[in-house]
C-alpha cells in the first residue's frame, strides 16, 4: 500500500487556487486510473485504486492546510505505513509554472503544509513539487497562492495534470525518472514535431531562372508554344 497526499485547503472557495494545486493532481490521477469514490476518511477525502501493480490510498486533507500532517499522520498509523511509503504533491514558487521536480526527503522551505507532515512523519516522505511560479516579493506570496489561476495558465496547467495522470504508475513503482518524462511529454514535446509541420522553405531561383524572369511576356508567350 502507498499513500499519495495531494495538499490544498478544503471547499469551494479555495478549489482553484494556487494552494490546491496538489489537490488537482490526485483528482487527476484518481479520474484517469479508475479510482474508487471519495468518501470521508483520516479526517480528509479518500480514494483507494491501483497504479500498475501497486495499490494506493489517495488524500485529500480537510484539516485545512496549516494542519495536514493530522490528516496523513492518521491514515499513515491506520495502514501502518513508513515515510519512504508516502508521497506528497504540493505547490512549490521556486519552480517556473509548469514545471515539476520529484525530491525525497529535506526541509520543508516554510511550505505550512509540508511543516505540519514534518511534526507527524519526519522528513523522509516523498514530494512532488508543482511549480506555479513566485509573485516575485515575499510580501505578496500569501495572496499569490490563495488567489485562483489565471485563464492564460489554463493550457499548461491541464498539461501538467495530464502528465501526472500519465507517469503516475511510474511514480508508484519507483520510478521517478519515468515519471518525469511523462510529464515532460506534455508539457514540452519535442521540437521536431512542431518544425515538421512547417512547409519546405521554396528552393532560390538559379541564375538562368532569373534572367528568363527579364524577358517579356510576348517572348515567354511565343517560347512555351514553340
Amino acid at each position: 500500500m502507498q499513500l499519495f497526499v495531494g495538499l490544498g485547503n478544503p471547499g469551494p472557495k479555495y478549489a482553484r487556487n494556487r494552494h490546491n494545486v496538489g489537490f488537482m493532481a490526485v483528482e487527476r490521477i484518481a479520474g484517469e486510473h479508475g479510482f474508487g469514490p471519495w468518501r470521508s476518511k483520516f479526517r480528509g477525502q479518500a480514494s483507494e485504486g491501483t497504479l500498475g501493480t501497486e495499490k494506493v490510498l489517495l488524500l485529500k486533507p480537510e484539516t485545512f492546510m496549516n494542519l495536514s500532517g493530522q490528516s496523513v499522520g492518521e491514515a499513515a498509523r491506520f495502514f501502518k505505513l513508513g515515510a519512504e511509503d508516502i508521497t506528497v504533491f504540493h505547490d512549490e514558487l521556486d519552480l517556473a509554472p509548469g514545471k515539476l521536480r520529484v525530491k525525497q526527503g529535506g526541509g520543508h522551505a516554510g511550505h505550512n503544509g509540508l511543516r505540519s507532515i514534518h511534526q507527524h512523519l519526519g522528513e523522509n516522505y516523498r514530494r512532488v513539487r508543482l511549480g506555479i511560479g513566485h509573485p516575485g516579493r515575499k510580501e505578496l506570496v500569501a495572496q499569490y497562492v490563495l488567489h485562483d489561476f489565471a485563464k492564460a495558465d489554463t493550457d499548461w496547467l491541464d498539461d501538467l495534470l495530464r502528465g501526472i495522470a500519465d507517469g503516475a504508475p511510474d511514480l508508484a513503482a519507483g520510478k521517478a525518472d519515468r515519471f518525469q518524462n511523462a510529464v515532460a511529454q506534455r508539457t514540452a514535446p519535442p521540437r521536431s514535431s512542431r518544425a515538421q509541420s512547417k512547409p519546405a522553405p521554396s528552393p532560390a531561383p538559379s541564375p538562368n531562372e532569373r534572367a528568363e524572369d527579364k524577358r517579356s511576356a510576348l517572348q515567354k508567350l511565343m517560347d512555351k508554344f514553340r
